[in-house]
């Protein structure tokens, strides 16, 4: 069993995003869009797929629907076509076309801005609504995804059981002034630096300030 991670202290959380920042001022999401309808469709489409693969979906398919009008035009059938290649893709496709028609018959075709219209939708829970509402609505959500729920309590940060608790407790922790991009730093570090089975400890930026013992000694190349 591995040892368990001491909780970071309130000035080295601090320090961390600090340091996170001065690597990457202006932290964005990788997944491509253009408007907040494409956000939200691309968001519902990457769960449990990568960011990389869902973009190489979205190319065509943003190219001829960006909207929920052209959406629904295209039809459940047509955008399986374009995302067969994600995970999922059946259902994925049923929930964006059913999400499209009530942002047109309760929204005016606009993305709502607050976490209970966005919650309502077909196929998006609590961390999609965290995900539109940060990125593109600008509010200080943070969506823990596995890379988050694996970095918060890998470094002793944020120790939880579930997403909810650890989002809790990094809202109580990220000091506010970095908390509008906690989110990005944070699944970008766990994605390049932090990762699952073989943490870059030895070139992380913010080894020294983390909690995890089981530090490893090399980093990987890759």
């Amino acid at each position: 069993m591995r040892n368990a991670p001491e909780p970071m202290k309130r000035a080295d959380i601090d320090t961390f995003f600090a340091r996170l920042a001065a690597d990457n001022p202006e932290p964005a999401s990788e997944l491509a869009y253009h408007n907040a309808y494409t956000l939200l469709v691309a968001v519902v489409l990457s769960a449990q797929a990568t960011d990389a693969g869902v973009n190489r979906a979205t190319k065509a398919l943003f190219a001829i629907a960006d909207t929920p009008e052209a959406m629904i035009a295209l039809g459940e059938e047509g955008l399986k076509e374009h995302i067969k290649t994600i995970g999922l893709f059946n259902n994925k496709a049923k929930n964006v076309i059913a999400l499209s028609e009530i942002l047109l018959r309760d929204h005016h075709g606009g993305v709502p801005d607050t976490r209970e219209a966005l919650e309502a939708l077909p196929g998006v829970g609590r961390k999609t609504a965290n995900v539109v509402l940060n990125v593109w609505f600008g509010q200080p959500t943070i969506a823990v995804d596995t890379h988050i729920f694996r970095v918060a309590n890998r470094t002793g940060m944020a120790k939880g059981k579930t997403p909810e608790e650890v989002e809790r407790k990094l809202v109580k922790a990220v000091p506010a002034k970095w908390r509008l991009h906690a989110h990005h730093w944070l699944i970008l570090h766990g994605r390049y630096v932090c990762k699952a089975r073989r943490p870059a400890c030895p070139v992380c930026p913010v080894a020294d300030l983390c909690g995890f013992k089981d530090k490893t000694a090399a980093a990987a190349a890759a």
